[in-house]
Protein backbone atom coordinates (compact mmCIF):
# COMPACT_ATOMS: atom_id res chain seq x y z
CA UNK A 1 0.00 0.00 0.00
CA UNK A 2 1.22 3.66 -0.45
CA UNK A 3 2.99 5.20 2.00
CA UNK A 4 2.31 8.42 4.14
CA UNK A 5 2.40 11.35 2.48
CA UNK A 6 5.38 13.86 2.50
CA UNK A 7 4.90 16.55 4.93
CA UNK A 8 5.24 20.25 4.27
CA UNK A 9 8.42 20.22 5.35
CA UNK A 10 11.33 20.17 2.55
CA UNK A 11 15.21 19.30 2.99
CA UNK A 12 18.08 21.43 3.35
CA UNK A 13 19.47 23.49 0.60
CA UNK A 14 20.97 22.09 -2.39
CA UNK A 15 24.51 22.61 -1.70
CA UNK A 16 25.34 19.16 1.08
CA UNK A 17 27.14 20.33 4.11
CA UNK A 18 30.28 18.62 4.80
CA UNK A 19 30.12 15.48 7.23
CA UNK A 20 30.15 11.93 7.52
CA UNK A 21 27.07 11.46 5.33
CA UNK A 22 26.24 8.56 2.86
CA UNK A 23 26.97 9.54 -1.27
CA UNK A 24 25.64 6.59 -3.30
CA UNK A 25 26.42 7.30 -7.15
CA UNK A 26 24.89 5.54 -10.48
CA UNK A 27 27.22 5.72 -13.72
CA UNK A 28 26.64 3.59 -16.57
CA UNK A 29 30.32 3.12 -17.95
CA UNK A 30 29.66 1.20 -21.41
CA UNK A 31 32.39 -1.29 -20.52
CA UNK A 32 34.45 -1.82 -18.01
CA UNK A 33 37.35 -4.21 -18.71
CA UNK A 34 38.93 -1.47 -20.81
CA UNK A 35 39.67 0.52 -17.87
CA UNK A 36 41.76 -2.37 -16.21
CA UNK A 37 43.96 -0.79 -13.29
CA UNK A 38 42.37 2.59 -13.97
CA UNK A 39 39.21 1.28 -12.24
CA UNK A 40 40.76 2.17 -8.57
CA UNK A 41 41.47 5.99 -9.58
CA UNK A 42 37.98 6.28 -11.32
CA UNK A 43 36.13 5.02 -8.33
CA UNK A 44 38.42 7.06 -5.76
CA UNK A 45 37.47 10.22 -8.01
CA UNK A 46 33.83 9.35 -8.15
CA UNK A 47 33.82 9.83 -4.32
CA UNK A 48 31.15 7.75 -2.99
CA UNK A 49 30.46 5.06 -0.57
CA UNK A 50 28.44 3.16 -2.68
CA UNK A 51 28.97 3.27 -6.28
CA UNK A 52 26.93 1.40 -8.77
CA UNK A 53 27.61 0.84 -12.52
CA UNK A 54 25.95 -0.47 -15.54
CA UNK A 55 26.55 -2.51 -19.03
CA UNK A 56 29.80 -3.23 -17.56
CA UNK A 57 29.45 -5.89 -20.82
CA UNK A 58 31.67 -8.36 -18.51
CA UNK A 59 30.76 -11.99 -17.83
CA UNK A 60 32.32 -14.48 -15.67
CA UNK A 61 34.89 -16.08 -17.92
CA UNK A 62 35.98 -12.11 -18.76
CA UNK A 63 36.31 -10.54 -15.36
CA UNK A 64 39.76 -10.34 -14.24
CA UNK A 65 41.51 -9.50 -11.33
CA UNK A 66 42.41 -5.87 -11.34
CA UNK A 67 38.56 -5.13 -11.82
CA UNK A 68 37.24 -7.46 -9.26
CA UNK A 69 39.88 -6.69 -6.46
CA UNK A 70 39.72 -3.15 -6.24
CA UNK A 71 41.88 -2.24 -2.80
CA UNK A 72 39.66 -0.36 -0.35
CA UNK A 73 36.10 -2.06 -1.97
CA UNK A 74 34.61 -5.13 -2.23
CA UNK A 75 32.71 -5.80 -5.39
CA UNK A 76 29.64 -7.59 -6.42
CA UNK A 77 29.05 -8.11 -10.06
CA UNK A 78 25.67 -9.77 -11.93
CA UNK A 79 26.28 -11.47 -15.48
CA UNK A 80 24.33 -11.86 -18.52
CA UNK A 81 23.56 -15.90 -19.06
CA UNK A 82 23.11 -15.90 -22.67
CA UNK A 83 25.56 -13.19 -24.53
CA UNK A 84 29.16 -12.46 -23.94
CA UNK A 85 29.77 -8.59 -23.44
CA UNK A 86 26.24 -7.95 -22.91
CA UNK A 87 24.65 -6.12 -19.96
CA UNK A 88 25.90 -6.74 -16.66
CA UNK A 89 26.38 -4.50 -13.35
CA UNK A 90 28.69 -4.11 -10.82
CA UNK A 91 28.54 -2.72 -7.29
CA UNK A 92 31.46 -1.14 -5.74
CA UNK A 93 31.31 -0.64 -1.87
CA UNK A 94 33.95 1.07 0.09
CA UNK A 95 35.16 -0.92 3.04
CA UNK A 96 33.50 1.69 5.48
CA UNK A 97 30.43 0.32 3.70
CA UNK A 98 30.30 -3.55 3.61
CA UNK A 99 26.92 -4.83 3.11
CA UNK A 100 25.23 -7.31 5.49
CA UNK A 101 23.93 -9.26 2.36
CA UNK A 102 24.06 -9.43 -1.48
CA UNK A 103 21.93 -10.78 -4.07
CA UNK A 104 22.07 -11.43 -7.97
CA UNK A 105 18.67 -10.53 -9.43
CA UNK A 106 15.62 -9.10 -8.86
CA UNK A 107 13.63 -12.17 -8.15
CA UNK A 108 16.23 -14.09 -5.87
CA UNK A 109 15.82 -17.48 -8.11
CA UNK A 110 19.27 -17.14 -8.82
CA UNK A 111 20.62 -17.83 -5.35
CA UNK A 112 18.58 -21.29 -5.77
CA UNK A 113 15.77 -19.92 -3.03
CA UNK A 114 13.22 -23.06 -2.46
CA UNK A 115 9.86 -21.97 -4.42
CA UNK A 116 8.65 -18.57 -6.38
CA UNK A 117 8.57 -15.55 -3.44
CA UNK A 118 5.66 -14.37 -3.16
CA UNK A 119 5.67 -11.17 -3.97
CA UNK A 120 6.60 -12.73 -7.60
CA UNK A 121 3.10 -14.98 -7.85
CA UNK A 122 0.99 -11.57 -7.18
CA UNK A 123 2.35 -10.21 -10.12
CA UNK A 124 1.81 -13.19 -12.37
CA UNK A 125 5.50 -14.35 -12.92
CA UNK A 126 6.58 -17.73 -13.58
CA UNK A 127 9.61 -19.51 -13.08
CA UNK A 128 10.63 -19.20 -16.78
CA UNK A 129 10.14 -15.35 -17.07
CA UNK A 130 11.89 -14.87 -13.90
CA UNK A 131 15.04 -16.73 -15.55
CA UNK A 132 14.79 -15.01 -18.27
CA UNK A 133 14.66 -11.38 -16.65
CA UNK A 134 17.39 -12.16 -14.52
CA UNK A 135 19.27 -14.17 -17.03
CA UNK A 136 20.49 -10.44 -18.37
CA UNK A 137 22.32 -9.70 -15.56
CA UNK A 138 20.47 -6.43 -14.44
CA UNK A 139 20.43 -6.15 -10.92
CA UNK A 140 22.74 -6.22 -7.82
CA UNK A 141 20.90 -6.06 -4.27
CA UNK A 142 22.50 -4.90 -1.38
CA UNK A 143 21.85 -4.53 2.05
CA UNK A 144 23.09 -1.79 4.36
CA UNK A 145 23.04 -0.53 7.77
CA UNK A 146 22.68 2.66 8.18
CA UNK A 147 22.52 5.08 11.47
CA UNK A 148 19.97 7.85 11.48
CA UNK A 149 18.69 9.65 14.09
CA UNK A 150 20.53 8.43 16.39
CA UNK A 151 19.05 4.41 15.70
CA UNK A 152 20.36 1.78 12.75
CA UNK A 153 17.92 0.75 10.33
CA UNK A 154 18.69 -0.95 7.07
CA UNK A 155 18.82 0.64 3.27
CA UNK A 156 18.69 -1.66 0.74
CA UNK A 157 20.73 -0.62 -2.86
CA UNK A 158 18.99 -2.02 -6.13
CA UNK A 159 21.21 -1.10 -8.81
CA UNK A 160 19.61 -2.06 -12.16
CA UNK A 161 20.14 -1.24 -15.62
CA UNK A 162 16.89 -1.57 -17.50
CA UNK A 163 16.33 -2.94 -20.68
CA UNK A 164 16.02 -0.96 -24.38
CA UNK A 165 12.71 -1.13 -25.99
CA UNK A 166 13.66 -2.02 -29.59
CA UNK A 167 11.25 -0.09 -31.54
CA UNK A 168 11.61 -3.21 -34.39
CA UNK A 169 11.28 -6.15 -31.77
CA UNK A 170 7.83 -6.00 -29.86
CA UNK A 171 8.64 -9.11 -27.45
CA UNK A 172 11.79 -6.54 -26.10
CA UNK A 173 8.82 -3.80 -25.39
CA UNK A 174 6.79 -6.53 -23.26
CA UNK A 175 10.43 -7.38 -21.87
CA UNK A 176 11.41 -3.70 -20.35
CA UNK A 177 7.86 -3.32 -19.26
CA UNK A 178 7.90 -7.00 -17.23
CA UNK A 179 11.54 -5.97 -15.89
CA UNK A 180 10.08 -2.51 -14.57
CA UNK A 181 7.00 -4.62 -12.77
CA UNK A 182 9.02 -7.26 -11.47
CA UNK A 183 11.56 -3.81 -10.37
CA UNK A 184 8.45 -2.42 -8.64
CA UNK A 185 7.40 -5.73 -6.78
CA UNK A 186 10.20 -6.02 -5.44
CA UNK A 187 10.75 -2.59 -4.03
CA UNK A 188 7.46 -2.74 -2.88
CA UNK A 189 8.29 -5.96 -0.91
CA UNK A 190 11.66 -4.81 0.46
CA UNK A 191 9.46 -1.46 1.74
CA UNK A 192 6.73 -3.84 3.57
CA UNK A 193 9.31 -5.46 5.24
CA UNK A 194 10.26 -2.58 6.85
CA UNK A 195 13.30 -0.61 6.51
CA UNK A 196 14.41 1.68 3.51
CA UNK A 197 14.69 1.46 0.08
CA UNK A 198 17.03 3.42 -3.07
CA UNK A 199 16.21 2.25 -6.87
CA UNK A 200 19.22 3.76 -8.83
CA UNK A 201 20.86 3.69 -12.42
CA UNK A 202 20.31 3.49 -16.22
CA UNK A 203 16.19 3.31 -16.18
CA UNK A 204 16.44 3.92 -20.00
CA UNK A 205 13.14 6.01 -20.05
CA UNK A 206 13.13 9.72 -20.34
CA UNK A 207 10.44 10.43 -17.74
CA UNK A 208 9.26 13.94 -18.67
CA UNK A 209 9.80 15.97 -21.73
CA UNK A 210 11.85 18.45 -19.78
CA UNK A 211 14.39 15.20 -19.80
CA UNK A 212 14.57 14.87 -23.73
CA UNK A 213 16.30 16.77 -26.34
CA UNK A 214 13.20 16.07 -28.95
CA UNK A 215 10.15 15.67 -27.00
CA UNK A 216 7.99 15.58 -29.90
CA UNK A 217 3.83 15.42 -29.46
CA UNK A 218 3.24 15.84 -26.09
CA UNK A 219 0.27 13.57 -25.81
CA UNK A 220 1.84 10.60 -27.18
CA UNK A 221 4.86 11.49 -25.23
CA UNK A 222 3.12 10.87 -22.18
CA UNK A 223 0.95 7.87 -23.30
CA UNK A 224 4.33 5.64 -23.86
CA UNK A 225 4.04 2.91 -21.39
CA UNK A 226 7.51 3.34 -20.10
CA UNK A 227 6.55 6.86 -18.80
CA UNK A 228 2.97 6.01 -17.71
CA UNK A 229 4.95 2.97 -15.73
CA UNK A 230 7.14 5.69 -14.06
CA UNK A 231 4.52 7.66 -13.28
CA UNK A 232 2.97 5.39 -11.25
CA UNK A 233 6.39 3.74 -9.54
CA UNK A 234 7.18 7.73 -8.22
CA UNK A 235 5.64 10.42 -5.64
CA UNK A 236 7.29 13.10 -6.78
CA UNK A 237 6.30 12.95 -10.51
CA UNK A 238 6.34 15.78 -12.77
CA UNK A 239 5.13 14.07 -15.71
CA UNK A 240 1.95 16.28 -15.98
CA UNK A 241 3.84 19.40 -15.28
CA UNK A 242 5.74 21.20 -18.24
CA UNK A 243 8.77 23.18 -16.91
CA UNK A 244 7.04 27.06 -17.46
CA UNK A 245 4.08 25.95 -15.09
CA UNK A 246 6.95 25.64 -11.60
CA UNK A 247 9.26 28.59 -11.76
CA UNK A 248 11.39 29.88 -8.82
CA UNK A 249 9.39 32.94 -8.14
CA UNK A 250 6.27 31.53 -8.30
CA UNK A 251 7.60 28.24 -6.18
CA UNK A 252 10.68 28.95 -3.80
CA UNK A 253 11.00 25.94 -2.42
CA UNK A 254 13.00 23.82 -4.33
CA UNK A 255 10.31 20.18 -5.11
CA UNK A 256 7.08 21.77 -3.84
CA UNK A 257 5.52 22.00 -7.26
CA UNK A 258 6.62 18.78 -8.51
CA UNK A 259 5.57 17.04 -5.12
CA UNK A 260 1.72 19.17 -5.72
CA UNK A 261 1.68 17.20 -9.38
CA UNK A 262 2.77 13.94 -7.41
CA UNK A 263 1.43 10.39 -8.06
CA UNK A 264 0.68 7.80 -5.70
CA UNK A 265 3.84 5.95 -6.09
CA UNK A 266 6.26 5.35 -2.69
CA UNK A 267 9.67 6.94 -4.76
CA UNK A 268 10.75 10.15 -5.43
CA UNK A 269 13.10 11.54 -7.97
CA UNK A 270 15.71 12.55 -6.18
CA UNK A 271 17.42 14.61 -8.53
CA UNK A 272 13.89 16.36 -9.40
CA UNK A 273 13.19 16.95 -6.12
CA UNK A 274 16.01 19.41 -5.82
CA UNK A 275 15.72 20.84 -9.48
CA UNK A 276 12.67 20.77 -10.78
CA UNK A 277 12.83 23.24 -13.98
CA UNK A 278 16.49 22.53 -14.91
CA UNK A 279 16.40 22.24 -18.14
CA UNK A 280 19.04 20.62 -20.33
CA UNK A 281 19.99 18.28 -17.63
CA UNK A 282 20.81 14.88 -19.71
CA UNK A 283 22.85 12.00 -18.89
CA UNK A 284 23.30 10.13 -21.97
CA UNK A 285 24.39 11.82 -25.10
CA UNK A 286 25.19 9.98 -28.93
CA UNK A 287 28.55 9.90 -28.83
CA UNK A 288 28.67 9.19 -32.58
CA UNK A 289 27.01 12.62 -33.64
CA UNK A 290 29.06 14.32 -31.05
CA UNK A 291 25.64 15.32 -29.24
CA UNK A 292 27.92 15.70 -25.65
CA UNK A 293 29.74 19.04 -27.18
CA UNK A 294 26.36 20.54 -27.63
CA UNK A 295 24.61 18.94 -24.56
CA UNK A 296 21.54 17.22 -26.99
CA UNK A 297 20.94 14.43 -25.19
CA UNK A 298 18.59 12.74 -22.37
CA UNK A 299 17.88 12.29 -19.12
CA UNK A 300 17.57 8.42 -18.50
CA UNK A 301 19.93 7.86 -15.17
CA UNK A 302 18.21 8.04 -12.00
CA UNK A 303 18.33 7.67 -7.95
CA UNK A 304 14.54 7.36 -6.88
CA UNK A 305 14.82 7.22 -3.10
CA UNK A 306 11.92 6.12 -0.74
CA UNK A 307 9.32 8.94 0.48
CA UNK A 308 10.44 8.95 4.37
CA UNK A 309 13.98 8.87 3.55
CA UNK A 310 13.76 11.38 0.99
CA UNK A 311 11.86 13.70 3.44
CA UNK A 312 13.83 13.66 6.50
CA UNK A 313 17.99 12.07 4.76
CA UNK A 314 18.09 13.39 1.26
CA UNK A 315 20.54 16.65 1.03
CA UNK A 316 20.75 16.72 -2.52
CA UNK A 317 21.03 15.15 -6.22
CA UNK A 318 23.51 16.42 -8.52
CA UNK A 319 24.71 15.46 -12.51
CA UNK A 320 28.11 15.00 -13.29
CA UNK A 321 28.76 15.92 -17.04
CA UNK A 322 32.66 16.67 -16.38
CA UNK A 323 33.11 13.17 -15.88
CA UNK A 324 33.87 11.53 -19.30
CA UNK A 325 35.16 8.53 -20.38
CA UNK A 326 31.34 6.68 -21.19
CA UNK A 327 28.24 8.01 -23.08
CA UNK A 328 26.43 8.33 -19.38
CA UNK A 329 27.70 10.69 -16.95
CA UNK A 330 27.56 9.84 -13.23
CA UNK A 331 24.71 10.95 -10.54
CA UNK A 332 24.93 11.76 -7.43
CA UNK A 333 23.09 11.81 -4.18
CA UNK A 334 23.98 13.37 -0.74
CA UNK A 335 22.38 11.62 2.39
CA UNK A 336 22.33 12.71 5.83
CA UNK A 337 22.68 8.91 7.46
CA UNK A 338 25.86 7.45 7.73
CA UNK A 339 26.40 3.73 6.56
CA UNK A 340 27.61 0.97 9.63
CA UNK A 341 30.13 -1.20 7.94
CA UNK A 342 29.20 -5.46 8.50
CA UNK A 343 32.55 -6.07 8.55
CA UNK A 344 32.25 -9.11 6.45
CA UNK A 345 31.55 -9.43 3.17
CA UNK A 346 28.66 -11.53 1.93
CA UNK A 347 29.51 -14.44 -0.15
CA UNK A 348 28.51 -13.17 -3.99
CA UNK A 349 32.03 -10.66 -3.04
CA UNK A 350 34.21 -11.47 -5.58
CA UNK A 351 37.05 -11.77 -3.58
CA UNK A 352 35.78 -15.10 -2.75
CA UNK A 353 35.82 -16.17 -6.15
CA UNK A 354 37.99 -19.06 -6.60
CA UNK A 355 40.31 -17.91 -9.07
CA UNK A 356 40.56 -14.55 -7.11
CA UNK A 357 40.98 -16.46 -3.57
CA UNK A 358 44.21 -18.30 -4.40
CA UNK A 359 42.49 -21.57 -4.43
CA UNK A 360 43.14 -22.21 -8.44
CA UNK A 361 46.21 -21.65 -10.30
CA UNK A 362 46.55 -19.44 -13.10
CA UNK A 363 47.50 -21.03 -16.00
CA UNK A 364 49.88 -18.60 -17.07
CA UNK A 365 51.51 -20.52 -14.04
CA UNK A 366 52.07 -24.36 -15.86
CA UNK A 367 53.53 -22.62 -18.99
CA UNK A 368 57.05 -21.21 -18.09
CA UNK A 369 60.34 -22.19 -18.98
CA UNK A 370 61.29 -25.29 -17.03
CA UNK A 371 65.42 -25.73 -16.60
CA UNK A 372 66.88 -28.63 -14.73
CA UNK A 373 68.90 -26.82 -12.19
CA UNK A 374 65.34 -24.36 -11.23
CA UNK A 375 63.59 -28.08 -9.92
CA UNK A 376 62.84 -27.63 -6.46
CA UNK A 377 64.10 -30.07 -3.78
CA UNK A 378 60.44 -30.67 -2.91
CA UNK A 379 59.79 -31.84 -6.53
CA UNK A 380 62.84 -34.26 -5.70
CA UNK A 381 60.39 -36.06 -3.29
CA UNK A 382 57.94 -37.43 -5.86
CA UNK A 383 59.96 -39.19 -8.47
CA UNK A 384 57.42 -39.25 -11.03
CA UNK A 385 56.69 -35.89 -10.67
CA UNK A 386 60.94 -35.33 -11.36
CA UNK A 387 60.46 -37.96 -14.36
CA UNK A 388 57.91 -36.07 -16.10
CA UNK A 389 59.77 -32.65 -15.56
CA UNK A 390 63.25 -34.06 -16.88
CA UNK A 391 60.92 -35.44 -19.72
CA UNK A 392 59.76 -31.36 -20.58
CA UNK A 393 63.22 -30.35 -20.21
CA UNK A 394 64.47 -33.28 -22.76
CA UNK A 395 61.91 -32.79 -25.13
CA UNK A 396 62.82 -28.67 -24.82
CA UNK A 397 66.44 -29.13 -26.27
CA UNK A 398 65.72 -31.54 -28.88
CA UNK A 399 63.14 -29.03 -30.07
CA UNK A 400 66.24 -26.07 -29.52
CA UNK A 401 68.14 -28.44 -31.80
CA UNK A 402 65.63 -28.11 -34.54
CA UNK A 403 65.13 -24.78 -34.31
CA UNK A 404 69.00 -24.11 -34.69
CA UNK A 405 69.57 -22.47 -37.97
CA UNK A 406 71.70 -24.44 -40.13
CA UNK A 407 74.75 -24.08 -41.96
CA UNK A 408 76.33 -25.20 -45.32
CA UNK A 409 75.60 -25.17 -48.90
CA UNK A 410 71.95 -26.71 -48.68
CA UNK A 411 70.72 -23.60 -46.04
CA UNK A 412 67.77 -22.74 -47.58
CA UNK A 413 67.97 -19.31 -45.73
CA UNK A 414 71.64 -18.57 -47.78
CA UNK A 415 69.79 -19.38 -50.96
CA UNK A 416 67.13 -17.13 -50.47
CA UNK A 417 69.05 -14.56 -49.43
CA UNK A 418 71.51 -15.28 -52.61
CA UNK A 419 68.48 -15.01 -54.91
CA UNK A 420 67.44 -12.32 -53.16
CA UNK A 421 70.52 -10.59 -53.25
CA UNK A 422 71.03 -10.50 -56.96
CA UNK A 423 70.05 -6.83 -58.35
CA UNK A 424 69.15 -8.26 -62.03
CA UNK A 425 66.60 -10.54 -60.66
CA UNK A 426 64.94 -7.55 -58.74
CA UNK A 427 61.89 -6.08 -60.66
CA UNK A 428 59.24 -3.21 -60.15
CA UNK A 429 55.26 -4.14 -59.78
CA UNK A 430 55.50 -1.98 -62.76
CA UNK A 431 56.55 -4.75 -64.79
CA UNK A 432 53.43 -6.44 -64.74
CA UNK A 433 51.93 -3.78 -66.59
CA UNK A 434 54.05 -3.83 -69.56
CA UNK A 435 52.92 -4.55 -73.06
CA UNK A 436 53.63 -8.48 -73.55
CA UNK A 437 56.80 -7.14 -76.64
CA UNK A 438 58.46 -5.41 -74.04
CA UNK A 439 59.15 -8.24 -71.49
CA UNK A 440 61.75 -9.27 -74.04
CA UNK A 441 62.47 -13.07 -75.58
CA UNK A 442 62.88 -16.45 -73.17
CA UNK A 443 65.49 -18.79 -72.96
CA UNK A 444 65.44 -22.55 -74.21
CA UNK A 445 63.55 -23.39 -70.45
CA UNK A 446 61.04 -20.75 -71.02
CA UNK A 447 62.34 -17.92 -68.25
CA UNK A 448 62.19 -14.33 -70.11
CA UNK A 449 65.06 -12.09 -70.73
CA UNK A 450 64.68 -9.53 -68.44
CA UNK A 451 65.45 -5.91 -70.61
CA UNK A 452 65.68 -2.66 -68.85
CA UNK A 453 62.26 -2.21 -69.24
CA UNK A 454 62.00 -4.40 -66.45
CA UNK A 455 64.53 -3.43 -64.67
CA UNK A 456 64.58 0.36 -64.31
CA UNK A 457 67.88 1.98 -64.68
CA UNK A 458 68.01 3.89 -61.12
CA UNK A 459 68.03 0.50 -59.39
CA UNK A 460 71.04 -1.03 -61.44
CA UNK A 461 72.81 2.27 -60.63
CA UNK A 462 72.36 1.82 -56.88
CA UNK A 463 73.27 -1.91 -57.10
CA UNK A 464 76.33 -0.87 -58.66
CA UNK A 465 77.37 2.17 -56.91
CA UNK A 466 74.61 4.11 -55.32
CA UNK A 467 74.69 6.64 -58.06
CA UNK A 468 72.21 9.38 -58.24
CA UNK A 469 69.34 9.41 -60.04
CA UNK A 470 69.76 11.41 -63.61
CA UNK A 471 67.17 14.06 -64.69
CA UNK A 472 65.92 11.06 -67.17
CA UNK A 473 65.25 8.68 -64.56
CA UNK A 474 63.58 11.20 -61.93
CA UNK A 475 60.88 11.77 -65.28
CA UNK A 476 60.55 8.09 -65.09
CA UNK A 477 59.74 7.72 -61.49
CA UNK A 478 57.03 11.28 -61.88
CA UNK A 479 55.56 9.21 -64.80
CA UNK A 480 55.44 5.93 -62.66
CA UNK A 481 53.56 8.18 -59.85
CA UNK A 482 50.78 9.56 -62.38
CA UNK A 483 50.19 5.99 -63.81
CA UNK A 484 49.50 4.64 -59.73
CA UNK A 485 47.15 7.94 -59.27
CA UNK A 486 45.22 7.27 -62.69
CA UNK A 487 44.89 3.63 -61.96
CA UNK A 488 44.01 4.48 -57.83
CA UNK A 489 41.71 7.41 -57.96
CA UNK A 490 40.31 8.28 -54.75
CA UNK A 491 37.40 10.40 -53.58
CA UNK A 492 36.74 12.93 -54.71
CA UNK A 493 36.43 16.30 -52.22
CA UNK A 494 33.62 16.32 -49.89
CA UNK A 495 31.13 19.12 -50.48
CA UNK A 496 30.54 22.21 -48.04
CA UNK A 497 27.38 22.31 -46.04
CA UNK A 498 24.87 24.80 -46.90
CA UNK A 499 24.52 26.07 -43.38
CA UNK A 500 28.26 26.11 -42.89
CA UNK A 501 30.01 25.94 -45.88
CA UNK A 502 32.39 23.98 -44.35
CA UNK A 503 33.91 20.27 -45.59
CA UNK A 504 31.05 16.99 -45.21
CA UNK A 505 31.79 13.67 -43.77
CA UNK A 506 31.11 10.91 -45.27
CA UNK A 507 29.01 8.31 -43.59
CA UNK A 508 27.81 4.84 -44.40
CA UNK A 509 24.12 3.17 -44.11
CA UNK A 510 24.52 0.05 -41.82
CA UNK A 511 21.08 -0.35 -40.62
CA UNK A 512 19.65 -3.32 -42.85
CA UNK A 513 16.91 -1.84 -45.65
CA UNK A 514 17.43 -1.14 -49.05
CA UNK A 515 20.04 1.83 -48.22
CA UNK A 516 21.98 -0.48 -46.71
CA UNK A 517 26.11 0.09 -47.66
CA UNK A 518 25.08 3.38 -49.48
CA UNK A 519 26.96 6.43 -48.24
CA UNK A 520 25.89 9.73 -47.89
CA UNK A 521 27.43 13.46 -46.68
CA UNK A 522 26.51 15.47 -43.87
CA UNK A 523 27.51 18.39 -42.47
CA UNK A 524 30.71 17.88 -39.89
CA UNK A 525 29.46 19.72 -36.79
CA UNK A 526 27.60 17.67 -33.70
CA UNK A 527 24.13 17.28 -33.23
CA UNK A 528 22.08 19.56 -31.44
CA UNK A 529 19.31 22.08 -31.10
CA UNK A 530 18.56 24.19 -34.44
CA UNK A 531 18.37 27.05 -32.23
CA UNK A 532 21.79 26.65 -31.93
CA UNK A 533 23.86 27.73 -34.80
CA UNK A 534 27.02 25.67 -33.46
CA UNK A 535 25.17 22.39 -33.81
CA UNK A 536 24.75 20.16 -37.27
CA UNK A 537 22.86 22.05 -40.19
CA UNK A 538 20.32 20.13 -41.72
CA UNK A 539 22.40 19.39 -44.87
CA UNK A 540 22.19 15.72 -46.63
CA UNK A 541 23.61 14.20 -50.07
CA UNK A 542 24.14 10.90 -51.21
CA UNK A 543 27.43 9.79 -52.64
CA UNK A 544 27.67 9.15 -56.06
CA UNK A 545 24.13 9.70 -57.12
CA UNK A 546 25.28 9.52 -60.92
CA UNK A 547 25.15 5.39 -60.46
CA UNK A 548 22.33 3.88 -61.29
CA UNK A 549 21.89 2.28 -57.61
CA UNK A 550 22.47 5.55 -55.78
CA UNK A 551 20.07 7.01 -58.03
CA UNK A 552 17.98 4.98 -56.98
CA UNK A 553 16.55 6.09 -53.78
CA UNK A 554 16.29 9.54 -52.79
CA UNK A 555 15.40 9.55 -49.09
CA UNK A 556 17.70 9.46 -46.60
CA UNK A 557 18.20 6.57 -44.45
CA UNK A 558 15.88 5.08 -41.81
CA UNK A 559 17.07 6.68 -38.38
CA UNK A 560 17.94 10.29 -40.46
CA UNK A 561 15.11 12.98 -40.72
CA UNK A 562 14.85 14.86 -43.86
CA UNK A 563 16.51 18.27 -42.53
CA UNK A 564 19.66 15.39 -41.68
CA UNK A 565 19.26 14.79 -37.68
CA UNK A 566 18.98 11.87 -36.34
CA UNK A 567 15.64 10.97 -33.71
CA UNK A 568 17.17 10.09 -30.63
CA UNK A 569 15.68 7.31 -28.79
CA UNK A 570 15.37 6.48 -25.24
CA UNK A 571 18.78 5.05 -24.23
CA UNK A 572 21.10 2.79 -26.36
CA UNK A 573 22.41 -0.69 -25.90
Amino acid sequence: PPGPALPPGLPPGPAPPPGPGLRLVCWNVNGIRARGKRIFSLLQKLEAEIICLQETKVTRDLLDEPIAIVEGFNSYFSYSRGRSGYSGVATFCRDSAVPLSAEEGLSGILANQSGTPAWCTLGGFSDEELKALDGEGRAVITKHRIRRCEQEEILTVINVYCPRADPDREDRSHFKLRFYQLLQARAQALLQDGGNVIVLGDMNTAHTPIDHCQPGDPECFARHPDRVWMNGFLCSSSGLLQSDEVSPESDPEPGLGTRRASGHGLFVDAFRLFHPTEREAYTCWRTSSGARKTNYGTRIDYIFVNKSLAETELQDCILMPEVEGSDHCPVKAFLKASCVSAGKCPPLCTKYLPEFAGFQQKLPQFLVNVQNKQISSELRNYPQLEQNSQSLVDLQRKKAKLDRPRSGKGSLSEKGKSSRSKPGHTGTLLRFFKPASALGTHDELGRPHLTPLSVPHHQQAQAEGGKEDTPAQTQQNKSGAAFWKSLLKGLPPPPNCSGHQEPCLLRTVRKPGPSQGRQFYICAHPEGSVSNPASRCNFFRWANTGSKRDGSIAKPPAGLQEGGTQRLEDGRE
